[in-house]
């Protein structure tokens, strides 16, 4: 059977699911995931069931890049498990202003967003690479980009420009938002699992080691706290978060640093492994005694906090909170610590539903319901490669029945 293979690379991992597809749409039937990439590469994949499908360690040379890696994990499904391939879904960080939805790939399109490295240095080149590799060994093969940056661009102007010059936003200077296939499949999810909250005014919290806020209001995207980069917002793993862009001219300027070292100090040395000193991983901060640690993890929560309050009044006020991601998902003790500073809103969090991870952690009377939904970037991939495949064999019989 056909399947659809998702790819969503990182910077030195790279995280792949098989789909198959009938009228109910995708199920994922396989996961798995190539980390170490140049340093001690293994590649393991399970089924749906759990067992074990591959797991696999190489040497760092073979397996030295992202290509290598969608190439080994590709001929790991297919020479070994006979898996068979329809299309394949990508996970592309930055759509720029040319991209508004998902889009089929060939060379004008690569070319587009490569265009757009810049913007997301930390993802982009990552995103692109496994396309490339792909292309090169199976060029008839059908691949869909899909943007972390669509879902938002239906934001006002108010909420989508800077306070800058008109000729820069036609450049595409501007507020995109990142984080969009996660937020859009907790839109997607509240439909299924809560359809009146799904209709009301909603905050997502995606607290992973890249760290945003998205304001829903009935399912859709009014504002983010991330903006023309992925820099912006809630302070991150190594990332600072929203930042004084006079601190920057001060590096540059008084500090003598190169727009490269900035830009290097900004995406790695930042956020919360700058503040601790001791590492970007929530899990350690939680579970150490170091000052650094403590105050790394109140500004974190600090910042998610305020950030509540002005998403809340883009929406005009608030009816539920969710918190998805690696940390939003696993965390109670940022769960709670998280809803102490939005209890002025109405969030009132129950303290043994939050231990235990059930889906709404909120007291039956909260004012504001809080909720945990764990997301599924490549589930939604998989959607919209379906249904742009779907759509366009269904343009190709149509010129034909007309030809």
């Amino acid at each position: 059977m056909n399947s659809i293979l998702v790819v969503n690379a990182g910077s030195s991992s790279l995280k792949f699911q098989v789909f198959t597809t009938d009228a109910e749409g995708p199920t994922s039937t396989i996961r798995g995931q190539l980390d170490g990439i140049g340093t001690r590469p293994r590649l393991r994949a399970t089924r749906a069931d759990n067992t074990v499908l591959a797991d696999q360690s190489y040497e760092p040379g073979q397996v030295a890049d992202l290509a290598a890696a969608a190439v080994a994990a590709g001929t790991m499904l297919r020479e070994k498990h006979g898996v068979s391939f329809a299309a394949v879904g990508h996970r592309v960080v930055h759509g720029g202003p040319v991209y508004e939805r998902p889009v089929l790939i060939d060379d004008d399109v690569l070319s587009q967003l490569e265009r757009f490295a810049p913007l997301a240095p930390l993802h982009q080149p990552n995103n692109l690479a496994p396309i490339r590799a792909i292309r090169e060994r199976f060029p008839s093969l059908p691949q869909v980009a899909c943007f972390d940056t669509a879902f938002h661009r239906g934001h006002t102007p108010a909420a989508n420009y800077y306070a800058i010059p008109q000729h820069l936003y036609n450049d595409g200077v501007r507020r995109y938002g990142f984080h969009g296939l996660s937020y859009e499949y907790i839109a997607s999810r509240l439909e299924q699992i809560a359809p009146a909250i799904a209709r009301s005014r909603v905050i997502v919290a995606h607290l992973g080691s890249g760290a945003s806020m998205c304001a829903l209001a009935a399912g859709r995207s009014v504002e983010s706290t991330m903006g023309f980069t992925a820099l912006d917002g809630l302070p991150m793993g190594t990332r600072p978060g929203q930042i004084d862009p006079g601190v920057l001219l001060y590096l540059l300027i008084d500090k003598g640093m190169s727009p490269t070292a900035v830009q290097k100090f900004l995406y790695s040395e930042c956020g919360l492994k700058g503040l601790s000193g001791i590492s970007n991983d929530v899990r350690d901060l939680q579970s150490s005694e170091q000052p650094g640690a403590r105050l790394a993890m109140e500004h974190f929560v600090y910042r998610i906090g305020l950030n509540a309050g002005m998403l809340a009044a883009a929406l005009g006020g608030l009816d539920a909170f969710v918190f998805t991601a690696g940390i939003g998902e696993r965390s109670s003790i940022v769960r709670a610590r998280v809803a102490e500073r939005i209890a002025w809103l109405g969030a009132d969090l129950d303290p043994a539903a939050n231990e235990a991870g059930v889906t709404v952690i909120s007291r039956q009377q909260s004012r504001v319901a809080v909720l945990v939904v764990p997301t599924d970037e490549e589930l939604m991939i998989a959607r919209h490669t379906l249904v742009l495949l779907s759509s366009d064999a269904a343009r190709n019989t149509d010129q034909r029945r007309t030809a």
